[in-house]
């Protein structure tokens, strides 16, 4: 199928498409998702509550954004995960969790499906994140999956099918939002730090140079949270001989 026969396709799965949500004064709002896909979906509250229930085999609870200074909630350890990776991202300016739902006629039934997140990117792009491990996407969630992408594609955003987090990258990602928050940040500390990675160094080697490792480390590892400097954490776990560089990369 041809680019213009696929977003012919996209446009007739879309105009069918209701969509609700909360908006940011707290308005229960619905309708075509066409009236509404410039919404600042991003400061939506959730759509729906997360449920929580004695036996409940799956962990939910809220995560705190650094990015946004606001919980995002989650549904699962992999959820929690994936909005921990949204937050990571230096590209995401905002996020919001379960932002709106979804509902169309397949021809043959009502549908309806609430995507877990949506992020706004700094070049104003949205991305929905839909999150289930790929061994727990069966025949039907592929649909809806499919689905969604489409829709997405018709109103200009993103689609991303988001599975578990590789190691060691869930783990180094994990050690590094302990030390998210801005008050991980000690401005003599950091810009020594800055001017000693300025070529790579071992992160231990590097940190003993500014002083007390026990008072340095956690500035390092917010630097290295907001991507002013920067490790291998794809390949190997942190550790004392990282190596760690300067990056003109960095939040504003």
């Amino acid at each position: 199928m041809d680019g213009s026969a696929v977003m012919a396709s996209a446009r007739e799965y879309a105009s069918g498409v209701e969509g609700g949500f909360v908006d940011t004064d707290g308005v229960e709002r619905s309708g075509p998702l066409a009236c509404w896909w410039a919404e600042p979906f991003e400061l939506a509250s959730p759509v729906r509550p997360f449920a929580s229930f004695k036996g409940q085999k799956n962990f939910t609870g809220e995560y705190w954004a650094a990015t946004t200074r606001t919980h995002v909630g989650y549904e699962s350890w992999v959820e929690r995960d994936a909005a921990m990776a949204l937050d990571f991202d230096p590209a995401v300016v905002a996020l919001a969790s379960q932002p709106f739902r979804l509902a169309w006629t397949d021809g043959e039934r009502e549908r309806r499906h609430t995507p877990d997140y949506f992020a706004r990117l700094l070049d104003g792009t949205g991305v929905v994140v839909d999150v289930r491990p790929g061994n727990l996407v069966d025949e039907a969630t592929a649909e809806v999956f499919a689905f969604t992408a489409r829709v997405c594609e018709e109103v200009g955003w993103q689609f991303r099918h988001v599975g578990a987090l590789n190691q060691p990258y869930r783990a180094n990602l994990r050690w590094l939002a302990r030390y998210r928050h801005r008050r991980c940040h000690r401005a003599p500390a950091a810009d020594q730090l800055r001017e000693i990675f300025v070529d790579p160094l071992p992160l231990l080697a590097g940190a003993e140079q500014v002083g007390d490792r026990l008072a340095v480390l956690p500035v390092l590892y917010h630097l290295l949270w907001r991507h002013e400097l920067t490790a291998d954490l794809v390949t190997a776990p942190l550790g004392t001989g990282t190596l760690v560089h300067l990056t003109s990369r960095g939040r504003p």
